[in-house]
């Protein structure tokens, strides 16, 4: 493909992103395929001969479309968000095009500062503590940053790093001759029941031992579960090390005590990291901002843009208050080769693979620039209202209706109910639903009860659309009930 074809085929692609969305009601938003559909599909070897364009194209319709979950559907309810907009997605076509591997200053300048830039607008527009910010005012470095991952689960692991590296310097310090592995056996990580999965695995990764904590009536941890579990541990001889607080757990968007944690991490020299994966866009929203309340006491905190910010995917925000604590557990003199230093890193210059697990990386701060800027923070504000207002429309149908009940209070976007009458009932509502390829939600279970979660996920999604969804939840409701 040259270019002049290219120039062809590139509209005709972009014409077919834009009636994909524009026609995508049309479309069932959970497929119905079975495990191996595909393979029947294609065939068993790649193509010795180059194929023309135009029978690519018409296997994406034939071959790949029936097998996708269309999570910008409007009646996609189920998970959480994953970004999408316009002007996301002509910053991705512009990254792709660039194709640079900005894993040094001097391997793209551009792709590194554009990163710290936007990082610095988004943590001001949602009023993160100022020693998250990689400049002040007058342009000089701070001692924090802010870095783009590719997943919450990546910021995780290496916030845990950290905390690790950070905590056996620490006591190295007091007692020399303890080896690091020692110390990293006695040490433990703390979230809460609740905390994403991610928590365990990166557990795993880095060899420290995880424990989850019980949580109150509205599955938040506080700071007394957390006491008292540092106490244990350290009555056993082990180190309390590092702390997964949660802003918006996956299951019930619940929050962690900040303000009862924090003090306690602070006084036992544990690391917190606070992981608001979906709700940390929320603090573009003034009213919203107490939802935050105790950022200040964490050490890394993260939010993925790439789920309610309308930017694509891999764009999961971290900023940390010590940028040295991530570039020490992840970097060292001795193992960076001599192709890979430059005379810009003497300046002051960022050198983002010394903060993040891979080295290679993309550009990924381009569509955020982009909608940041063609969106404005008012935009940005707008979208989340609209989710919310819709999340309380939901509420209020489940509040009228006798049948059915609020299982734990709605917070932002995501409403959680269950249909009266036992679990194994609200599990087969789900299913059903799921199956008539109208609208797609997802449950959850905590001790032994099964949950509905809906929460308003594509741009697209209106009024409509959710009463839509709740008709048909209250018509298989009814049929269930009386068959």
């Amino acid at each position: 493909m040259d270019t002049k074809e290219f120039r062809r085929r590139g509209k005709e692609m972009i014409d077919a992103i834009a009636d994909y969305h524009d026609s995508i009601r049309s479309r069932p938003p959970l497929p119905s395929v079975e495990p191996g559909y595909l393979r029947k599909l294609l065939p068993q070897s790649a193509p010795t001969q180059p194929e023309r364009w135009d029978d690519v194209f018409k296997d994406i319709e034939r071959a790949i479309m029936p097998g996708v979950t269309h999570w910008q559907h409007p009646q996609f309810y189920a998970y959480y968000p994953v970004g999408f907009s316009y002007p996301s997605l002509l910053g991705e076509m512009l990254s792709q095009a660039i194709a640079c591997v900005g894993f040094s200053w001097i391997a793209s300048p551009a792709c590194t500062e554009l990163e710290s830039i936007v990082m610095d607008w988004l943590a001001k527009a949602m009023q993160l503590p100022k020693h998250f910010l990689t400049s002040n005012e007058s342009g000089e470095m701070q001692r924090g940053g802010g870095v783009i991952h590719g997943t919450a689960s990546e910021a995780v692991l290496v916030a845990l790093l950290a905390a690790r590296m950070k905590t056996v310097r620490r006591i190295q310090e007091k007692d020399p001759c303890l080896s690091a592995p020692a110390i990293i056996g006695k040490l433990v990580a703390y979230g809460s029941e609740h905390v994403h999965s991610c928590f365990q695995k990166a557990g795993l990764v880095a060899g420290v031992k995880t424990r989850t904590l019980p949580t109150d009536d509205e599955f938040s941890l506080r700071g007394e579960s957390l006491k008292r579990a540092f106490e244990e541990d350290v009555a056993a001889g082990l180190i309390p090390c590092f702390v997964c607080a949660t802003l918006g757990t996956t299951s019930f968007c619940s929050f962690d005590n900040l303000t009862e944690i924090g003090p306690i991490c602070e006084a036992n020299n544990a690391w917190l990291h606070i992981d608001a994966a979906y709700a940390g866009s929320a603090l573009v929203c003034p009213e919203l901002r107490h939802y935050g309340k105790g950022i200040e006491f964490a050490d890394s905190f993260n939010f993925n843009a790439h789920k309610w910010l309308l930017t694509h995917f891999e764009c999961s925000c971290t900023w940390v208050k010590e940028r040295d604590a991530f570039i020490t557990a992840l970097s060292s003199p001795d193992t960076t080769p001599a192709f890979l230093k430059h005379a810009a890193s003497k300046k002051g210059a960022i050198d983002y693979m010394n903060w993040e697990l891979p080295q290679g990386r993309r550009f990924r701060s381009l569509k955020l620039w982009f909608v940041l800027r063609l969106y404005g923070i008012s935009g940005i504000q707008n979208h989340i209202r609209t989710h919310i207002k819709l999340a309380k429309k939901v509420e209020s149908y489940v509040l009228d209706d006798s049948r059915f009940q609020i299982f734990v209070k709605r917070r932002l976007g995501l409403v959680c109910f269950q249909l009266k009458g036992g679990q194994k009932l609200n599990g087969e509502l789900v299913a059903a639903l799921n199956a008539s390829g109208k609208i797609h939600l997802v449950s959850t279970e905590v001790k032994g009860k099964v949950v509905l979660r809906l929460v308003p996920c594509s741009p697209q999604t209106e009024e409509r659309d959710v009463d839509f969804a709740w008709q048909l939840i209250s018509q298989t409701a009814e049929k269930m009930l009386w068959r």
